[in-house]
């Protein structure tokens, strides 16, 4: 009975032992699983970033508004034609810049010529008037004319004088040329910023249209729109940054100065206007801006600068930094950025210490 049995035993055994040792195979055999490593900032990096800290300053609410730039309507000199006729000798081109008494073109008319001649005529009939009341002087003194005779020549030489002075100041009025032409010269230095005539052109006294018109653009208007839904908002005095395309980097800074308390029944806007100075000239009209209206509040909010702010996924993050080994994404909630710097309501505390630059390399390398 036992010489039967210990084969059956002997089976049994390394049946049962089997998985155990195939166990323990495997297990010797699998690879190791190891921790993902912590973003730790290099050295060389973290000497170049700005570290900045978490404060708390005064609300500022900001309402962004569409603008352009427009003429100044009171340094504006629109010139139109004063007499009819052919216009000649036209250099200045539209966007030059002209001097005050510039010869912008010569315009021949037969009204000059008229006024020419009214001034000969008048010339003459105040020589023949002088003449007579000379001559009734003396013959009074004779007794060969009467007082009523030196009256009339008196009155008739004092006509001729006052016509002779009316022909004259309407012909100073007109350039005072004697030529039968007529000189259009610029009223204010400053650049032509319309020009609605050409040489040999044929022009009318009647027409409606001017014929250049110039600004000095040293000083602009702004004018932005007001939607509805912002107009409680806007004050006058609010302090404005405005930004323009052509120069993104560069913020004009001014004050609202008058408030046009009318809507556009088009586009149902309200306008507000901005006085710039524009020295540089940098500031063209129908030039669109961006212009931010700014409104101090009582009230205290965290602020950080705008560089340290980072957008993802519908959120709003910024790094904690605590050691270059310790970078948490913490999210923030923003109430409203202005230029650089943005208001926070929840998410961080003041004092605490922030990435401000650098911050989405950081970021990208603590979400790998």
């Amino acid at each position: 009975m036992r010489h039967i049995f210990k084969p059956f035993y002997t089976a049994l055994t390394l049946i049962v032992l089997s998985p155990i040792i195939l166990t323990s195979c495997n297990s010797s055999d699998a690879p190791k699983v190891t921790e993902k490593e912590k973003y730790v900032i290099p050295d060389s990096l973290l000497q170049t970033l700005k570290i900045d800290t978490v404060q708390s300053c005064q609300l500022i609410n900001a309402i962004t508004l569409t603008g352009k730039v427009a003429f100044n309507d009171d340094n504006v000199a629109k010139i139109f034609p004063m007499v009819s006729g052919n216009i000649s000798g036209i250099k200045a081109m539209l966007g030059d810049y002209v001097s005050a008494g510039q010869t912008l073109g010569t315009i021949r008319s037969t009204e000059m010529a008229g006024y020419s001649n009214d001034l000969v005529n008048a010339q003459t009939n105040l020589q023949v008037t002088k003449r007579s009341l000379d001559a009734a002087q003396d013959m009074a003194k004779s007794g060969l004319a009467s007082e009523k005779d030196v009256l009339a020549a008196q009155a008739a030489y004092s006509q001729a004088q006052s016509e002779l002075n009316r022909v004259n100041s309407v012909l100073k009025i007109n350039g005072g040329s004697t030529q039968g032409e007529f000189a259009v010269k610029a009223p204010i230095s400053g650049f032509i910023v319309e020009k609605n005539v050409t040489n040999d052109m044929t022009i009318r006294s009647d027409n409606n249209n001017d014929m250049f018109t110039i600004s000095d653009l040293k000083n602009v208007w702004v004018l932005a729109n007001v939607y509805e839904s912002n107009i409680n908002e806007i004050h006058m005095g609010d302090n404005v940054n405005i930004t323009t395309l052509s120069y993104p980097g560069r913020v004009f800074t001014g004050k609202i100065d008058k408030v046009l308390n009318v809507l556009d029944p088009s586009n149902k806007v309200m306008r507000v206007r901005i006085v710039l100075q524009n020295d540089d000239y940098a500031l063209k009209p129908e030039m669109f801006t961006s212009v931010t209206v700014t409104n101090p509040e009582n009230k205290q909010s965290i602020c950080i600068p705008s560089r340290a702010l980072i957008f993802d996924n519908s959120q709003y993050y910024v790094l904690v930094y605590k050691s270059k080994s310790d970078v948490l994404i913490t999210p923030v909630q923003v109430i409203n950025t202005l230029g650089d710097r943005t208001y926070i309501s929840a998410g961080i505390q003041p004092g605490q210490l922030i990435i401000g630059s650098q911050a989405l390399l950081i970021y990208d390398q603590l979400n790998n």
